[in-house]
């Protein structure tokens, strides 16, 4: 939070602010989504409307028919994840870990005739 916009709110000393807060479940309507960016070996995903904690810890991909496990993603930035691998033309699953430590596994959530900036709507969701 900008300094002026607390100020308003509380005393501001030293630079050091003491904050409490506690995390309540996120509630949401439908499935987690996927966005899908990038060009070739460049996957980046969007993953929206996630419930439960409401933030995501770890993400896995899996391309469906190529053979291969499961493919540690890195996080970009924010709720952007990425993979280096080339999976055009690929379906693709999703392992996704909460902030909470809850695990849900998204299988061929993603067609094999996807293209990128297209998003896809699971029908799972964290509890």
């Amino acid at each position: 939070m900008a300094q002026p916009a607390w100020e308003k709110i509380g005393v501001y000393r030293g630079g050091i602010v003491p904050v409490l807060f506690q995390r309540v479940p996120c509630r949401r309507r439908g499935g987690v989504r996927f966005t899908v960016s990038g060009r070739d070996y460049f996957e980046l995903v969007l993953v929206t409307n996630v419930a439960a904690a409401g933030s995501v810890r770890s993400m896995e991909v899996k391309a469906t028919g190529g053979g291969g496990g499961w493919m540690a993603m890195s996080r970009n930035w924010g709720a952007n994840w990425q993979s280096l691998a080339y999976l055009d033309g690929h379906g693709l699953s999703f392992r996704l870990t909460a902030t909470d430590g809850q695990t849900v596994v998204f299988t061929g959530v993603v067609p094999p005739s996807w293209r990128f900036g297209q998003t896809f709507a699971s029908t799972q969701q964290f509890k």
